[in-house]
């Protein structure tokens, strides 16, 4: 999703600010959005392929 790679990028600045400055918090921060963002991402990928399979489990059966 489009928003997940926003998320993913705002994350990726975040790290680089706080690398930059020597704010670790920052840099924490920017690393866990990046990181819960990628999750999201994925998650939603599996359920995408999840519902992919059903239907297609759903066209073989005739139903």
């Amino acid at each position: 999703m489009l928003e997940d790679k926003l998320d993913q990028a705002a994350g990726k600045v975040k790290e680089v600010a706080g690398k930059v400055t020597g704010d670790k918090g920052l840099e924490t921060e920017g690393v866990v959005e990046g990181a819960v963002s990628k999750v999201k991402e994925v998650a939603h990928d599996v359920a995408e392929a999840a519902k992919g399979a059903v239907e297609g489990i759903k066209n073989s059966l005739g139903k």
